[in-house]
């Protein structure tokens, strides 16, 4: 694995427990630091942290605190407190 796979990682790990202690401030400049990082060397993000931020606010999306899940025909519905939504088919 190479150092910016590495460091997205590790910066993922920080924004889920930076989110779950709510320090939403702390865990959305983590998610921008990572999608940064990848956006640099071209790598993409992990899915972990891909379907769980928001495109909108960069916010790391914690269902019931700060995201609303609903499932729809077929497919998931998240939807971040700022109102952006995102859909996966299931």
């Amino acid at each position: 694995m190479s150092i910016p796979a590495e460091r997205i990682e590790r910066l993922t790990d920080l924004a889920h427990a930076a989110a779950k202690a709510d320090r939403m401030d702390r865990a959305r400049r983590y998610v921008r630091l990572a999608r940064r990082i990848a956006e640099r060397n071209r790598l993409s993000l992990p899915t972990r942290l891909d379907r769980f931020t928001c495109n909108g606010c960069d916010a790391y999306l914690i269902p019931g605190r700060n995201a609303r899940v609903r499932t729809q025909s077929g497919h998931v519905v998240l939807t971040c407190s700022c109102g952006a939504q995102k859909r996966y088919p299931y």
